[in-house]
Protein backbone atom coordinates (compact mmCIF):
# COMPACT_ATOMS: atom_id res chain seq x y z
CA UNK A 1 0.00 0.00 0.00
CA UNK A 2 3.00 2.24 -0.24
CA UNK A 3 2.81 5.12 -2.68
CA UNK A 4 4.73 8.27 -3.45
CA UNK A 5 1.58 10.18 -4.39
CA UNK A 6 0.38 12.85 -1.99
CA UNK A 7 -3.29 13.29 -0.98
CA UNK A 8 -5.27 15.88 -2.87
CA UNK A 9 -5.87 19.16 -0.98
CA UNK A 10 -9.45 20.34 -1.09
CA UNK A 11 -10.31 21.84 -4.48
CA UNK A 12 -6.68 21.69 -5.64
CA UNK A 13 -6.22 19.84 -8.96
CA UNK A 14 -3.08 17.82 -9.68
CA UNK A 15 -1.37 18.01 -13.07
CA UNK A 16 -1.77 14.35 -14.08
CA UNK A 17 -5.07 12.56 -13.39
CA UNK A 18 -4.82 8.95 -12.26
CA UNK A 19 -7.87 8.20 -14.43
CA UNK A 20 -9.56 9.78 -17.41
CA UNK A 21 -12.62 8.26 -19.08
CA UNK A 22 -13.24 10.10 -22.34
CA UNK A 23 -16.38 9.95 -24.46
CA UNK A 24 -17.58 6.62 -23.04
CA UNK A 25 -20.65 5.25 -24.85
CA UNK A 26 -22.35 1.92 -24.18
CA UNK A 27 -25.47 0.44 -25.78
CA UNK A 28 -27.50 -2.60 -24.83
CA UNK A 29 -29.60 -4.04 -27.66
CA UNK A 30 -29.24 -0.73 -29.46
CA UNK A 31 -30.48 1.29 -26.46
CA UNK A 32 -27.87 3.75 -25.12
CA UNK A 33 -27.01 3.28 -21.43
CA UNK A 34 -24.15 5.79 -21.60
CA UNK A 35 -23.67 8.60 -24.12
CA UNK A 36 -20.33 10.37 -24.46
CA UNK A 37 -19.55 10.32 -20.72
CA UNK A 38 -16.38 11.90 -19.33
CA UNK A 39 -14.88 11.36 -15.88
CA UNK A 40 -11.57 12.63 -14.47
CA UNK A 41 -10.12 11.36 -11.16
CA UNK A 42 -6.99 12.57 -9.35
CA UNK A 43 -4.74 10.66 -6.92
CA UNK A 44 -5.64 10.99 -3.27
CA UNK A 45 -9.17 12.31 -3.79
CA UNK A 46 -12.58 10.99 -2.86
CA UNK A 47 -14.71 11.57 -5.93
CA UNK A 48 -18.45 11.04 -5.43
CA UNK A 49 -20.43 9.74 -8.40
CA UNK A 50 -24.11 10.58 -8.08
CA UNK A 51 -27.30 10.20 -10.06
CA UNK A 52 -30.65 8.46 -9.99
CA UNK A 53 -30.95 4.69 -10.28
CA UNK A 54 -30.59 3.96 -13.98
CA UNK A 55 -28.46 7.06 -14.59
CA UNK A 56 -25.54 4.90 -15.74
CA UNK A 57 -23.24 4.94 -12.69
CA UNK A 58 -22.91 1.17 -12.37
CA UNK A 59 -22.51 0.68 -16.12
CA UNK A 60 -19.69 3.23 -16.22
CA UNK A 61 -17.90 1.58 -13.31
CA UNK A 62 -18.29 -1.90 -14.81
CA UNK A 63 -16.61 -0.61 -17.96
CA UNK A 64 -13.76 0.71 -15.81
CA UNK A 65 -13.52 -2.64 -14.00
CA UNK A 66 -13.53 -4.64 -17.25
CA UNK A 67 -16.91 -6.31 -16.74
CA UNK A 68 -18.29 -4.46 -19.80
CA UNK A 69 -16.47 -3.17 -22.88
CA UNK A 70 -17.36 0.33 -24.08
CA UNK A 71 -18.70 0.72 -27.62
CA UNK A 72 -16.91 4.06 -27.94
CA UNK A 73 -14.44 6.10 -25.89
CA UNK A 74 -11.05 5.83 -24.24
CA UNK A 75 -9.65 5.11 -20.78
CA UNK A 76 -6.36 6.73 -19.72
CA UNK A 77 -4.40 5.71 -16.61
CA UNK A 78 -1.67 8.11 -15.40
CA UNK A 79 -1.63 9.88 -18.73
CA UNK A 80 -1.38 6.69 -20.82
CA UNK A 81 -4.22 5.04 -22.82
CA UNK A 82 -5.27 1.59 -21.60
CA UNK A 83 -7.49 -0.91 -23.41
CA UNK A 84 -9.44 -2.61 -20.59
CA UNK A 85 -10.89 -5.82 -22.06
CA UNK A 86 -11.44 -7.89 -18.92
CA UNK A 87 -11.34 -7.63 -15.09
CA UNK A 88 -7.77 -8.95 -14.99
CA UNK A 89 -6.53 -6.04 -17.10
CA UNK A 90 -8.26 -3.59 -14.74
CA UNK A 91 -6.80 -5.20 -11.61
CA UNK A 92 -3.28 -5.23 -13.05
CA UNK A 93 -3.72 -1.50 -13.72
CA UNK A 94 -4.58 -0.99 -10.04
CA UNK A 95 -8.37 -0.68 -10.47
CA UNK A 96 -10.63 -2.53 -8.03
CA UNK A 97 -14.39 -2.35 -7.59
CA UNK A 98 -16.08 -3.20 -4.28
CA UNK A 99 -19.72 -3.99 -4.99
CA UNK A 100 -22.62 -3.27 -2.66
CA UNK A 101 -23.20 -7.04 -2.38
CA UNK A 102 -19.99 -8.30 -0.81
CA UNK A 103 -18.03 -10.95 -2.70
CA UNK A 104 -16.37 -13.00 0.04
CA UNK A 105 -16.15 -16.74 0.77
CA UNK A 106 -17.54 -16.99 4.32
CA UNK A 107 -16.06 -20.43 5.07
CA UNK A 108 -12.48 -19.33 4.32
CA UNK A 109 -10.08 -17.30 6.45
CA UNK A 110 -9.34 -13.62 5.91
CA UNK A 111 -5.94 -14.41 4.36
CA UNK A 112 -7.44 -17.05 2.07
CA UNK A 113 -10.04 -14.56 0.87
CA UNK A 114 -7.42 -11.89 0.25
CA UNK A 115 -5.27 -14.20 -1.88
CA UNK A 116 -8.06 -16.14 -3.61
CA UNK A 117 -7.00 -16.57 -7.24
CA UNK A 118 -3.54 -15.10 -6.62
CA UNK A 119 -2.12 -17.49 -4.04
CA UNK A 120 1.57 -17.34 -3.11
CA UNK A 121 3.51 -20.57 -3.66
CA UNK A 122 6.74 -22.24 -2.66
CA UNK A 123 7.31 -24.65 -5.48
CA UNK A 124 4.17 -26.78 -5.78
CA UNK A 125 2.94 -25.93 -2.29
CA UNK A 126 0.97 -22.94 -1.06
CA UNK A 127 3.03 -20.43 0.91
CA UNK A 128 0.47 -20.08 3.70
CA UNK A 129 2.84 -18.36 6.09
CA UNK A 130 3.82 -15.81 3.44
CA UNK A 131 0.15 -15.07 2.72
CA UNK A 132 -0.57 -14.65 6.44
CA UNK A 133 2.36 -12.22 6.82
CA UNK A 134 1.30 -10.13 3.85
CA UNK A 135 -2.34 -10.18 4.97
CA UNK A 136 -1.30 -9.06 8.45
CA UNK A 137 0.71 -6.18 6.97
CA UNK A 138 -2.23 -4.90 4.92
CA UNK A 139 -4.73 -5.36 7.76
CA UNK A 140 -2.44 -3.44 10.12
CA UNK A 141 -2.20 -0.58 7.62
CA UNK A 142 -6.00 -0.45 7.60
CA UNK A 143 -6.24 -0.54 11.38
CA UNK A 144 -8.35 -3.70 11.20
CA UNK A 145 -9.23 -5.37 14.52
CA UNK A 146 -9.35 -8.94 13.17
CA UNK A 147 -6.59 -11.37 12.23
CA UNK A 148 -5.58 -13.14 8.98
CA UNK A 149 -6.61 -16.55 10.39
CA UNK A 150 -10.12 -15.45 11.41
CA UNK A 151 -12.89 -17.12 9.43
CA UNK A 152 -14.80 -14.49 7.43
CA UNK A 153 -18.23 -15.78 8.57
CA UNK A 154 -17.30 -14.74 12.13
CA UNK A 155 -16.85 -11.10 11.07
CA UNK A 156 -19.40 -8.31 10.96
CA UNK A 157 -20.57 -6.89 7.63
CA UNK A 158 -18.30 -3.88 8.12
CA UNK A 159 -15.32 -6.15 8.81
CA UNK A 160 -16.11 -8.28 5.75
CA UNK A 161 -16.08 -5.06 3.75
CA UNK A 162 -12.62 -4.34 5.13
CA UNK A 163 -11.54 -7.77 3.88
CA UNK A 164 -12.56 -6.72 0.36
CA UNK A 165 -10.68 -3.44 0.72
CA UNK A 166 -7.63 -5.31 2.02
CA UNK A 167 -7.78 -7.67 -0.96
CA UNK A 168 -7.73 -4.67 -3.31
CA UNK A 169 -4.85 -2.99 -1.49
CA UNK A 170 -2.84 -6.21 -1.48
CA UNK A 171 -2.76 -5.83 -5.27
CA UNK A 172 -1.41 -2.25 -4.95
CA UNK A 173 -4.72 -0.73 -6.00
CA UNK A 174 -4.49 2.91 -7.14
CA UNK A 175 -8.20 3.38 -7.93
CA UNK A 176 -10.83 1.97 -5.59
CA UNK A 177 -14.53 2.08 -6.52
CA UNK A 178 -17.03 1.77 -3.65
CA UNK A 179 -20.64 1.16 -4.67
CA UNK A 180 -23.09 2.15 -1.88
CA UNK A 181 -20.63 0.89 0.77
CA UNK A 182 -22.73 1.95 3.80
CA UNK A 183 -26.02 0.37 2.68
CA UNK A 184 -25.81 -2.47 5.22
CA UNK A 185 -23.76 -0.70 7.92
CA UNK A 186 -24.75 0.69 11.29
CA UNK A 187 -23.85 4.26 12.22
CA UNK A 188 -20.77 3.10 14.15
CA UNK A 189 -19.65 0.84 11.30
CA UNK A 190 -20.12 3.74 8.89
CA UNK A 191 -17.89 5.93 11.06
CA UNK A 192 -15.24 3.21 10.97
CA UNK A 193 -15.47 2.97 7.17
CA UNK A 194 -15.02 6.75 6.92
CA UNK A 195 -11.85 6.46 9.00
CA UNK A 196 -10.55 3.81 6.59
CA UNK A 197 -11.44 6.00 3.59
CA UNK A 198 -9.56 8.98 5.06
CA UNK A 199 -6.55 6.71 5.64
CA UNK A 200 -6.68 5.46 2.04
CA UNK A 201 -6.97 9.00 0.73
CA UNK A 202 -3.95 10.13 2.77
CA UNK A 203 -1.98 7.28 1.16
CA UNK A 204 -2.77 8.64 -2.30
CA UNK A 205 -5.46 6.12 -3.26
CA UNK A 206 -8.15 7.58 -5.53
CA UNK A 207 -11.62 6.58 -4.39
CA UNK A 208 -14.72 6.75 -6.56
CA UNK A 209 -17.61 6.77 -4.09
CA UNK A 210 -21.11 5.93 -5.37
CA UNK A 211 -23.88 6.95 -3.00
CA UNK A 212 -27.32 8.54 -2.95
CA UNK A 213 -26.81 9.76 0.63
CA UNK A 214 -25.97 13.45 0.48
CA UNK A 215 -24.71 13.62 4.05
CA UNK A 216 -21.99 11.10 3.14
CA UNK A 217 -21.01 13.11 0.09
CA UNK A 218 -20.65 16.26 2.21
CA UNK A 219 -18.55 14.37 4.75
CA UNK A 220 -16.16 12.73 2.30
CA UNK A 221 -16.05 14.14 -1.20
CA UNK A 222 -13.37 16.40 -2.67
CA UNK A 223 -15.44 16.56 -5.86
CA UNK A 224 -18.77 15.28 -7.19
CA UNK A 225 -19.72 14.23 -10.73
CA UNK A 226 -23.35 13.71 -11.75
CA UNK A 227 -24.88 11.45 -14.39
CA UNK A 228 -28.47 11.72 -15.60
CA UNK A 229 -30.11 9.42 -18.13
CA UNK A 230 -26.74 8.03 -19.19
CA UNK A 231 -25.18 11.45 -19.80
CA UNK A 232 -22.50 13.40 -17.96
CA UNK A 233 -24.14 16.50 -16.47
CA UNK A 234 -21.14 18.06 -14.77
CA UNK A 235 -18.78 18.11 -11.79
CA UNK A 236 -18.60 20.26 -8.67
CA UNK A 237 -15.62 21.08 -6.48
CA UNK A 238 -16.13 20.73 -2.74
CA UNK A 239 -16.84 24.43 -2.16
CA UNK A 240 -19.54 24.32 -4.89
CA UNK A 241 -21.48 21.37 -3.44
CA UNK A 242 -24.93 22.23 -2.11
CA UNK A 243 -28.24 20.33 -1.89
CA UNK A 244 -29.84 22.76 -4.34
CA UNK A 245 -27.19 22.31 -7.03
CA UNK A 246 -27.03 18.53 -6.68
CA UNK A 247 -30.80 18.13 -6.88
CA UNK A 248 -30.95 20.38 -9.94
CA UNK A 249 -28.24 18.35 -11.66
CA UNK A 250 -29.63 14.92 -10.74
CA UNK A 251 -33.33 15.40 -11.42
CA UNK A 252 -33.31 18.38 -13.76
CA UNK A 253 -35.44 20.69 -11.67
CA UNK A 254 -34.94 23.05 -8.71
CA UNK A 255 -35.08 21.80 -5.14
CA UNK A 256 -38.00 24.09 -4.34
CA UNK A 257 -40.10 21.87 -6.63
CA UNK A 258 -38.96 18.70 -4.83
CA UNK A 259 -41.91 18.56 -2.41
CA UNK A 260 -44.99 19.11 -4.52
CA UNK A 261 -47.59 18.77 -1.76
CA UNK A 262 -49.62 21.88 -0.93
CA UNK A 263 -50.73 21.92 2.69
CA UNK A 264 -54.46 21.63 3.32
CA UNK A 265 -56.29 24.72 4.46
CA UNK A 266 -59.66 22.99 4.91
CA UNK A 267 -59.29 19.53 6.51
CA UNK A 268 -61.65 16.80 5.28
CA UNK A 269 -63.91 14.57 7.33
CA UNK A 270 -62.38 12.25 9.91
CA UNK A 271 -61.64 8.91 8.23
CA UNK A 272 -59.66 7.06 10.90
CA UNK A 273 -59.89 7.49 14.64
CA UNK A 274 -57.72 5.64 17.13
CA UNK A 275 -58.65 5.63 20.82
CA UNK A 276 -56.35 4.54 23.66
CA UNK A 277 -54.49 1.94 21.59
CA UNK A 278 -51.55 0.26 23.34
CA UNK A 279 -49.42 -2.88 23.18
CA UNK A 280 -48.67 -2.64 26.90
CA UNK A 281 -44.94 -2.27 26.21
CA UNK A 282 -43.60 0.17 23.63
CA UNK A 283 -46.80 2.09 22.91
CA UNK A 284 -48.67 3.76 25.74
CA UNK A 285 -52.44 4.42 25.34
CA UNK A 286 -52.58 6.69 22.27
CA UNK A 287 -55.27 8.72 20.51
CA UNK A 288 -55.13 10.16 17.00
CA UNK A 289 -57.33 11.06 14.04
CA UNK A 290 -56.65 11.12 10.30
CA UNK A 291 -58.78 13.14 7.90
CA UNK A 292 -59.57 12.64 4.25
CA UNK A 293 -56.88 14.04 1.96
CA UNK A 294 -54.51 14.70 4.84
CA UNK A 295 -50.85 13.70 5.17
CA UNK A 296 -49.92 13.36 8.83
CA UNK A 297 -46.25 12.96 9.63
CA UNK A 298 -45.34 10.76 12.60
CA UNK A 299 -41.95 11.89 13.90
CA UNK A 300 -39.70 11.01 16.81
CA UNK A 301 -36.34 9.56 17.67
CA UNK A 302 -35.44 5.93 16.97
CA UNK A 303 -37.23 3.75 19.53
CA UNK A 304 -39.98 6.28 20.21
CA UNK A 305 -42.68 3.77 19.18
CA UNK A 306 -43.67 5.08 15.72
CA UNK A 307 -43.39 1.77 13.86
CA UNK A 308 -45.04 -0.11 16.73
CA UNK A 309 -48.01 2.28 16.66
CA UNK A 310 -48.46 1.81 12.92
CA UNK A 311 -48.34 -1.98 13.26
CA UNK A 312 -50.94 -1.88 16.04
CA UNK A 313 -53.35 0.10 13.87
CA UNK A 314 -52.83 -2.34 10.99
CA UNK A 315 -53.27 -5.44 13.14
CA UNK A 316 -49.73 -6.70 12.51
CA UNK A 317 -49.09 -6.79 16.29
CA UNK A 318 -51.63 -7.60 19.03
CA UNK A 319 -52.98 -4.73 21.10
CA UNK A 320 -53.83 -4.96 24.79
CA UNK A 321 -56.24 -2.03 24.68
CA UNK A 322 -57.79 0.48 22.35
CA UNK A 323 -60.32 0.90 19.56
CA UNK A 324 -60.07 1.82 15.87
CA UNK A 325 -62.89 3.54 13.97
CA UNK A 326 -63.21 3.96 10.20
CA UNK A 327 -65.71 6.59 9.04
CA UNK A 328 -67.32 6.37 12.47
CA UNK A 329 -67.69 2.59 12.43
CA UNK A 330 -65.85 0.56 15.07
CA UNK A 331 -63.54 -2.03 13.53
CA UNK A 332 -62.50 -5.43 14.81
CA UNK A 333 -58.95 -5.65 13.45
CA UNK A 334 -57.23 -8.80 14.65
CA UNK A 335 -54.89 -9.30 11.71
CA UNK A 336 -53.57 -7.46 8.64
CA UNK A 337 -56.20 -9.28 6.58
CA UNK A 338 -58.93 -7.55 8.57
CA UNK A 339 -57.32 -4.14 7.91
CA UNK A 340 -56.92 -4.81 4.20
CA UNK A 341 -60.54 -5.89 3.91
CA UNK A 342 -61.76 -2.46 5.08
CA UNK A 343 -59.30 -0.45 2.98
CA UNK A 344 -56.33 0.14 5.31
CA UNK A 345 -52.90 -0.37 3.73
CA UNK A 346 -49.48 -0.55 5.32
CA UNK A 347 -46.07 -0.12 3.66
CA UNK A 348 -43.47 -1.48 6.14
CA UNK A 349 -40.04 0.06 6.71
CA UNK A 350 -38.17 -3.03 5.47
CA UNK A 351 -39.43 -3.69 1.95
CA UNK A 352 -37.23 -6.74 1.40
CA UNK A 353 -37.94 -8.70 4.59
CA UNK A 354 -41.46 -7.52 5.38
CA UNK A 355 -42.96 -6.26 2.12
CA UNK A 356 -41.94 -7.82 -1.17
CA UNK A 357 -41.76 -11.43 -2.32
CA UNK A 358 -38.37 -11.02 -3.94
CA UNK A 359 -38.35 -14.26 -5.95
CA UNK A 360 -41.84 -13.55 -7.32
CA UNK A 361 -42.50 -11.56 -10.49
CA UNK A 362 -43.16 -7.82 -10.30
CA UNK A 363 -46.67 -8.30 -11.69
CA UNK A 364 -47.65 -10.82 -9.03
CA UNK A 365 -46.20 -8.62 -6.29
CA UNK A 366 -48.54 -5.82 -7.39
CA UNK A 367 -51.74 -7.86 -7.45
CA UNK A 368 -51.30 -9.98 -4.29
CA UNK A 369 -53.58 -7.89 -2.08
CA UNK A 370 -56.47 -7.88 -4.54
CA UNK A 371 -56.60 -11.54 -5.56
CA UNK A 372 -59.27 -12.40 -3.01
CA UNK A 373 -61.55 -9.48 -3.82
CA UNK A 374 -61.15 -9.97 -7.59
CA UNK A 375 -61.82 -13.72 -7.58
CA UNK A 376 -65.29 -14.91 -8.52
CA UNK A 377 -66.36 -18.33 -7.27
CA UNK A 378 -62.74 -18.91 -6.33
CA UNK A 379 -61.46 -18.25 -9.85
CA UNK A 380 -59.04 -15.37 -10.45
CA UNK A 381 -59.61 -13.20 -13.50
CA UNK A 382 -55.96 -12.96 -14.58
CA UNK A 383 -56.79 -10.67 -17.46
CA UNK A 384 -58.37 -8.14 -15.12
CA UNK A 385 -55.61 -8.15 -12.50
CA UNK A 386 -52.92 -8.14 -15.20
CA UNK A 387 -54.39 -4.94 -16.64
CA UNK A 388 -54.32 -3.37 -13.19
CA UNK A 389 -50.65 -4.32 -12.81
CA UNK A 390 -49.76 -2.82 -16.20
CA UNK A 391 -51.58 0.42 -15.36
CA UNK A 392 -49.79 0.62 -12.00
CA UNK A 393 -46.39 0.28 -13.67
CA UNK A 394 -47.27 3.12 -16.02
CA UNK A 395 -48.87 5.38 -13.41
CA UNK A 396 -46.02 5.00 -10.89
CA UNK A 397 -43.26 5.06 -13.53
CA UNK A 398 -41.84 1.72 -12.37
CA UNK A 399 -38.87 0.99 -14.60
CA UNK A 400 -38.93 -2.65 -15.72
CA UNK A 401 -38.77 -4.46 -19.04
CA UNK A 402 -41.90 -6.54 -18.36
CA UNK A 403 -44.10 -7.73 -15.51
CA UNK A 404 -42.25 -11.06 -15.29
CA UNK A 405 -39.07 -9.40 -13.98
CA UNK A 406 -38.46 -10.58 -10.40
CA UNK A 407 -38.80 -8.00 -7.63
CA UNK A 408 -35.27 -8.77 -6.45
CA UNK A 409 -33.86 -7.63 -9.81
CA UNK A 410 -35.23 -4.07 -9.49
CA UNK A 411 -33.47 -1.05 -8.01
CA UNK A 412 -34.37 0.06 -4.50
CA UNK A 413 -36.55 2.92 -5.75
CA UNK A 414 -38.45 0.69 -8.16
CA UNK A 415 -38.92 -1.94 -5.45
CA UNK A 416 -40.45 0.72 -3.19
CA UNK A 417 -42.79 1.88 -5.96
CA UNK A 418 -43.71 -1.75 -6.61
CA UNK A 419 -44.74 -2.10 -2.98
CA UNK A 420 -46.75 1.13 -3.15
CA UNK A 421 -48.46 -0.15 -6.30
CA UNK A 422 -49.66 -3.25 -4.41
CA UNK A 423 -51.46 -1.11 -1.87
CA UNK A 424 -52.82 1.38 -4.37
CA UNK A 425 -54.39 -1.53 -6.27
CA UNK A 426 -56.89 -2.04 -3.41
CA UNK A 427 -57.85 1.67 -3.50
CA UNK A 428 -57.18 2.27 0.21
CA UNK A 429 -59.03 4.79 2.32
CA UNK A 430 -56.13 4.91 4.80
CA UNK A 431 -52.47 4.32 3.99
CA UNK A 432 -49.84 3.84 6.69
CA UNK A 433 -46.32 4.50 5.36
CA UNK A 434 -43.26 3.52 7.42
CA UNK A 435 -40.05 5.17 6.10
CA UNK A 436 -41.41 5.30 2.52
CA UNK A 437 -38.16 6.58 0.94
CA UNK A 438 -35.55 4.68 2.94
CA UNK A 439 -32.68 3.45 0.79
CA UNK A 440 -33.81 5.02 -2.51
CA UNK A 441 -32.08 7.63 -4.65
CA UNK A 442 -33.15 11.25 -4.86
CA UNK A 443 -34.98 10.82 -8.17
CA UNK A 444 -37.08 7.95 -6.80
CA UNK A 445 -37.76 10.02 -3.67
CA UNK A 446 -39.19 12.79 -5.82
CA UNK A 447 -41.50 10.34 -7.59
CA UNK A 448 -42.63 8.76 -4.31
CA UNK A 449 -43.41 12.22 -2.92
CA UNK A 450 -45.54 12.87 -6.01
CA UNK A 451 -47.39 9.59 -5.47
CA UNK A 452 -48.10 10.39 -1.81
CA UNK A 453 -49.28 13.89 -2.69
CA UNK A 454 -51.54 12.53 -5.45
CA UNK A 455 -53.07 10.06 -2.99
CA UNK A 456 -53.92 12.89 -0.61
CA UNK A 457 -55.54 14.83 -3.47
CA UNK A 458 -57.72 11.78 -4.12
CA UNK A 459 -58.94 11.85 -0.52
CA UNK A 460 -56.79 9.11 1.00
CA UNK A 461 -55.80 9.67 4.64
CA UNK A 462 -52.03 9.14 4.99
CA UNK A 463 -50.00 8.51 8.13
CA UNK A 464 -46.29 8.75 7.30
CA UNK A 465 -43.52 7.61 9.64
CA UNK A 466 -40.21 9.17 8.64
CA UNK A 467 -36.83 9.80 10.23
CA UNK A 468 -35.95 12.40 7.57
CA UNK A 469 -37.08 15.70 9.00
CA UNK A 470 -36.97 17.62 5.68
CA UNK A 471 -39.35 14.97 4.31
CA UNK A 472 -41.71 15.35 7.27
CA UNK A 473 -41.66 19.15 7.06
CA UNK A 474 -42.04 19.21 3.28
CA UNK A 475 -44.97 16.80 2.97
CA UNK A 476 -47.03 16.92 6.14
CA UNK A 477 -50.27 18.83 6.74
CA UNK A 478 -49.85 18.01 10.43
CA UNK A 479 -47.06 16.39 12.41
CA UNK A 480 -47.49 14.19 15.47
CA UNK A 481 -44.38 13.65 17.59
CA UNK A 482 -43.74 10.57 19.73
CA UNK A 483 -41.35 10.17 22.64
CA UNK A 484 -40.92 7.01 24.73
CA UNK A 485 -44.10 5.43 23.44
CA UNK A 486 -46.35 8.47 23.83
CA UNK A 487 -47.65 11.20 21.55
CA UNK A 488 -46.17 14.32 23.11
CA UNK A 489 -46.88 17.04 20.57
CA UNK A 490 -48.74 18.17 17.47
CA UNK A 491 -47.65 20.76 14.92
CA UNK A 492 -49.58 22.37 12.10
CA UNK A 493 -53.31 21.96 11.50
CA UNK A 494 -55.37 23.84 14.06
CA UNK A 495 -52.41 24.29 16.43
CA UNK A 496 -50.52 27.56 16.61
CA UNK A 497 -47.14 25.86 16.23
CA UNK A 498 -45.54 25.76 12.83
CA UNK A 499 -44.03 22.64 11.28
CA UNK A 500 -40.27 23.11 11.56
CA UNK A 501 -37.37 20.77 12.24
CA UNK A 502 -36.58 22.70 15.40
CA UNK A 503 -40.09 22.32 16.81
CA UNK A 504 -40.19 18.62 15.95
CA UNK A 505 -36.88 17.98 17.71
CA UNK A 506 -37.93 20.03 20.73
CA UNK A 507 -40.82 17.62 21.32
CA UNK A 508 -38.84 14.52 20.32
CA UNK A 509 -36.01 15.25 22.77
CA UNK A 510 -38.18 16.51 25.61
CA UNK A 511 -37.07 20.13 25.46
CA UNK A 512 -39.09 22.19 27.91
CA UNK A 513 -40.12 24.92 25.48
CA UNK A 514 -41.23 24.82 21.86
CA UNK A 515 -41.05 28.05 19.91
CA UNK A 516 -44.42 29.01 18.49
CA UNK A 517 -44.66 31.16 15.40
Amino acid sequence: MTTNQQPLPLDAPIATPVLEMRGITKRFNGVPALQNVNLTIYPGEVHALMGENGAGKSTLMKILAGAYIADEGEIWINGQPLNITDPGTARRAGINLIYQELNVAPNLTVAENMFMGSELRQGQLLDREGMRREAARVLQSLGASFAPDDVVSSLSIAEQQQVEIARALKDNSRILVMDEPTAALSDRETERLFEVIHKLRSDGIAIIYISHRMEEVYALANRVSVLRDGQYIGSLDRHEISPERLVQMMVGRPMQDFYEHQRQTAPGEVVLEVRNISDGRKVQPTNLVLRAGEIVGLAGLVGAGRTELSRLIFGADPKVSGEVFLNGQKLNIRSPGDAIAVGIGYVPEDRKDQGLFLEMSSGKNIILNMLKQDAKAGVINWGSVGKIAKNAVQDLNIRLANLEIRAMDLSGGNQQKLLLARWLAIKPRVLLLDEPTRGVDIGAKSEIYRIISDLAKQGVAVLMVSSELPEVVGLSDRVLVMREGQLVGELGGSTRQSITQENIMAYATGASEVTAS
